[in-house]
């Protein structure tokens, strides 16, 4: 009969460049908030870390060392933890409560922000072990591992502090929470367990094993922290305060 058309017979297939209507509305979602993403970064604390970090990284420049590789790989480790204090405050949003209710997901805004933070972090890190002369620069490896396993405690303690409390800002609490973390794997590790020694030390291997696992443990914990939680807590009272 015509004019009746088969089931199915007015509606084309989309080619094999074409994206489903939800894949493509979420692209353009994720394009979306690229600019107000980047715009809320705590561009100011991210900064100083990363200032002051490159000016830790740049004292062997300024300073006279004895030429071995441990005053560089103390100073190495001392510039990244400088930049992880300030991937502390990476997740900080004053309007945290504000947008509460927005229909973007916590992974979503979430890891917008990570993938900001991550690039910044290989360009700034490459330019902190540039700064430090070849002849007092540790193995480049290892310690790439020890700074990449600061940064994700950092953030990861920041994607704790969001999903565990109500604070719109938690990197106060989070970067001295780190400090204190630092300070502590330096002076009170039992000598078997010990994260920060010398090149030279018998324990290096072994110590960077650790370092490994922190790193895992770190980003399993982080992205974990990243989901919304499952029984959603009134933002009523912190509106009003």
């Amino acid at each position: 009969m015509r004019g009746v058309a088969a089931p199915g017979e007015g509606a084309r297939a989309p080619g094999p460049g074409t994206r489903a209507p939800g894949t493509a509305s979420a692209y353009a979602l994720i394009r979306a908030l690229l600019h107000p993403v980047w715009r809320s970064l705590p561009r100011r604390a991210l900064a100083s870390g990363a200032v002051l970090g490159l000016l830790i990284a740049g004292a062997p420049w300024l300073l006279s060392v004895s030429r071995d590789s441990w005053p560089g790989l103390n100073i190495l480790r001392a510039s990244a933890l400088a930049f992880g204090l300030g991937l502390a405050f990476l997740l900080d949003d004053p309007a945290r409560h504000t947008t509460a209710a927005v229909p973007i997901r916590r992974p979503v805004r979430i890891g917008l922000r990570v993938a900001f933070a991550v690039p910044i972090a290989a360009i700034w890190w490459t330019a902190a072990l540039l700064l430090v002369p070849g002849d007092v620069r540790p193995p480049v490896g290892a310690v790439t591992l020890e700074a990449a396993a600061v940064a994700a405690l950092a953030l990861a303690g920041a994607a704790v502090a969001v999903r565990c409390t109500e604070a719109a800002e938690p990197g106060v609490g989070v970067s001295a929470g780190l400090l204190g973390g630092g300070l502590a794997a330096g002076l009170l590790l039992p000598h078997d367990l010990a994260l920060v020694v010398a090149v030279n030390d018998p324990r290096w291997d072994g110590a960077h094993e650790r370092w490994a696992g922190v790193l895992v443990v770190a980003v399993v914990v982080g992205v974990a922290a990243w989901a919304e939680p499952l029984r959603r807590r009134s933002v009523m009272p912190a509106l009003r305060r």
